[in-house]
């Protein structure tokens, strides 16, 4: 399961019922990996009211029961760690690389002094330290959707004159400085989610990223997380699978894993793309929203076996919901 904004934490950042419901369904629903929402790492961070929060220790605590409640229920855990940068989406002063504001009507951000990027990457790392400290499977570095660190490495947002900006290098020096920070403190599977392209004349293409990849994959990245566009307000035509290729190309170029999102809708579909070796992973984001069972609907399709809670077999008793989950046969007519 994709990370999907849900907006719909305290007003401390902690998560609340609707989590362990939400999330605990996709997991008792058959997904192998569940991936919450962004987590912030800094309350100016957030995309929108209701974000989860892993800025401070305060949030570890709910933040660990909802990880117990994923992984009770057959699933691994995932953590998004990110900043909304200039689109931000609460009251308050955004920040971004340079004083670029995302739309004609939207608020001119504070470019972050060299102090500033400091700040940023110390909060990488210390939200790396909360994930390990409440026991997530993965951690993925969201560089993505227009968000701060997609807005450093794309030369639309990013006019800087020092090293931070400029040369793909320094474009990248951010993104670098976080890996570092975060893999001092996560030693788990360690993903970052990229905006493959930019969708706009002067951005970022696929090709940027074999270059930005290369560097990953060097830091000890196991997975390239690919999506795509949100630096600009530009139309996309999207269809089925039509950010795959991106994930393919990193993956035969860089021989580095990569995940495919985007319009895959059926199990077939993410099949293909896997035993095609166009991917190593697929995730799901808004069909998985509208069928908690979206994995075992799509194991029905592919007429094989997954684990089902024997609880929702015709069989289910008191001690059947003791053990273990066991294959389920796909469903025919009856």
């Amino acid at each position: 399961m994709s990370p999907m904004c849900m907006h719909s934490a305290d007003d401390d950042g902690c998560v609340t019922d609707f989590h362990t419901v939400h999330y605990g369904a996709r997991a008792l629903g058959g997904a192998g990996l569940v991936f919450l929402e962004t987590t912030a790492i800094m309350s100016n961070g957030m995309i929108g009211p209701g974000d989860i929060g892993i800025w401070d220790d305060a949030q570890v605590p709910g933040l660990a029961e909802l990880v117990k409640t994923i992984q009770r229920f057959g699933a691994k855990a995932g953590c998004q760690l990110g900043h909304a940068g200039r689109q931000l989406g609460v009251p308050g002063p955004s920040i971004a690389p340079s004083a670029i504001p995302f739309t004609a009507d939207s608020p001119v951000p504070q470019a972050l002094d060299l102090a500033g990027i400091k700040q940023v990457v110390e909060a990488f790392r210390q939200g790396a330290r909360r994930a390990h400290e409440a026991g997530f499977d993965v951690v993925e570095v969201h560089t993505a959707h227009g968000y701060l660190l997609n807005e450093f490495l794309s030369p639309l947002a990013n006019h800087r004159t020092d090293e931070y900006g400029g040369s793909h290098e320094n474009r990248y020096r951010i993104v670098r400085e976080v890996i570092d920070a975060v893999r001092s403190e996560w030693k788990g599977p360690l993903f970052v989610r990229i905006s493959s392209t930019d969708y706009t004349e002067g951005g970022n293409t696929p090709e940027d990223f074999l270059i930005y990849g290369k560097w990953m994959k060097e830091q000890g990245v196991d997975l390239i997380d690919c999506s795509s566009g949100g630096i600009a307000m530009v139309k996309v035509k999207a269809f089925p699978a039509y950010q795959v290729p991106a994930a393919e190309l990193l993956r035969r170029e860089l021989g580095i894993m990569t995940g495919a999102v985007g319009l895959i809708e059926s199990g077939r579909q993410a099949e293909e793309i896997v035993q095609n070796g166009r991917a190593d992973i697929v995730l799901v984001g808004r069909d998985m929203l509208r069928d908690p069972f979206w994995a075992r609907t799509a194991a029905d399709e592919l007429r094989t076996a997954i684990p089902v809670p024997p609880q929702y077999t015709r069989y289910g008793s008191v001690w059947q919901r003791s053990q273990p989950p066991v294959p389920s046969a796909p469903m025919t007519e009856s």
